[in-house]
Parts: C-alpha cells; structure tokens; sequence
C-alpha cells in the first residue's frame, strides 16, 4: 500500500481528479472502456468536480456506486443526490436500485450489471473509498454479516448503520480492482488510517486487499512526520 500526505481536502481532491484521468485514458487505449466506482463524503464530490477539468475520453466511461443508502429517491441521505450534483461531466452513471422491492433481487442485478461492463468475475478499474471513524469502509461496517459475504459482489447490510441498512460492494469485488483509491481527510480519521496502513483486519477497512491500493490523505489525517 502507498501513501501521500497532502495539505489539505482540496489538494486532496485535485490530486485524486488527475490520477483518475490518467487512469482513464490508460484504460480506455487499452480496453476501449473505463469503469469506476465512488464511495459517498464530502472530498469525493469535490474530487467529481475537479475531473470535469480533466482530460477525460468521458465517451468510454462508466460511474458506478460503491455503496448506497436503503432510503428513498431525494433522501438527503443518499449518497446518489450530491454524486450526480458533482459528476459535471457527461459520464454514464449507473445508481444502485436501492429503491426496489426485492432489494437482494436488486443486488444481483447491479452485480450483473458490473459483469456486463467489465467481464466475469466483475473487474473494475478503479474503487474509490473512505474511512470512518470507526473503521469502516464502503458500507463494510463494524459487526455486520456483510464483512462475511464472500459468494456475491454487491450485498445487503443485514442491521441498520447510522439510521438504514445499506448496500455495498463486498470484499471479494474490492479485491479484484485493479486500483483502489483510499481518500481520508480530518483528524477524526488518524487514528484509524494508522490501522489502516498497518492492515489492521480488526477494523472493516483494514480487510480490504493492499495490492495496488494509494492512499491519500490531508495533513490532519496524517500529520507529516517531525525532522
């Protein structure tokens, strides 16, 4: 796993944009199509509209949600509403059926989805993801029979986390990515990216698999070290 410290979310943000754009064009010469996923927060809708500055083939590629609220469309919970407020760019974006009836029906739909767009088993180029306080990731969250989930790419918390249940991309897709993308940010979230980087699978976020994994955060998630 690697590492950089930036000042702060801003600079965070922008640096994330232009590796995604690179990325991007790397992966569309090579396979014609680019297909990435985005956690929910505050630093990522930033990260969204700095990319509209990119240059990006926005042609070839395809957003997708790593993880979302059960709650219905317009809920100021949902991660969807400020996504697609911060894609400025003419991507195609693809929400997570949290809206459905039979939301494990839903589940495997959006997990085929990932298999239309990408191959079988599922292979996304980039995962986006976030820390919180407590450890988690996505909606891997502390306690919750999701974390066990190893037969299916995208699942359903089993309890309620902060208020709703969730559904989420699971360990086994995660792993599969060719690059995943950590952005912490805060102070709140020291403590945790100290467990993170030493693979602490105590905490949620320190199960996900390292290989080809960048984190980036700000100077109050990971203060410089003292000369």
């Amino acid at each position: 796993m690697q590492s950089q410290v930036l000042a702060d979310a801003q600079t965070l943000a922008t640096a994330a944009a232009v590796l995604i754009a690179a990325d991007a064009r790397a992966a569309v010469a090579a396979r014609g199509r680019y297909v990435f996923a985005v956690s929910g927060g505050s630093t990522p809708w930033v990260m969204l509209r700095a990319l509209a500055a990119q240059d990006v083939p926005w042609h070839a590629v395809h957003v997708l949600q790593v993880d979302e609220r059960v709650a219905p469309a317009g809920d100021p919970l949902r991660n969807l509403t400020p996504l697609r407020a911060s894609l400025l760019a003419p991507a195609q974006f693809h929400a997570m059926p949290v809206e459905a009836p039979d939301l494990a029906a839903a589940a495997g739909r959006y997990a085929q989805l990932l298999c239309e767009l990408t191959g079988s088993p599922a292979v996304l180029d980039l995962v986006h993801l976030g820390l919180g306080p407590d450890g988690h990731t996505a909606s891997l969250v502390p306690g919750d029979p999701v974390l066990d989930v190893t037969d299916l790419d995208v699942a359903l918390t089993t309890g309620t986390y902060q208020g709703t249940r969730r559904m989420t991309l699971t360990y086994p897709a995660l792993a599969r990515a060719r690059r995943v993308l950590w952005l912490v940010s805060g102070a709140e979230k020291a403590a945790m990216l100290v467990r993170l980087q030493a693979h602490d699978r105590s905490i949620p976020a320190g199960r996900v698999r390292a290989d080809h994994a960048l984190v980036l955060a700000d100077h109050a998630a990971a203060p410089p070290a003292a000369p």
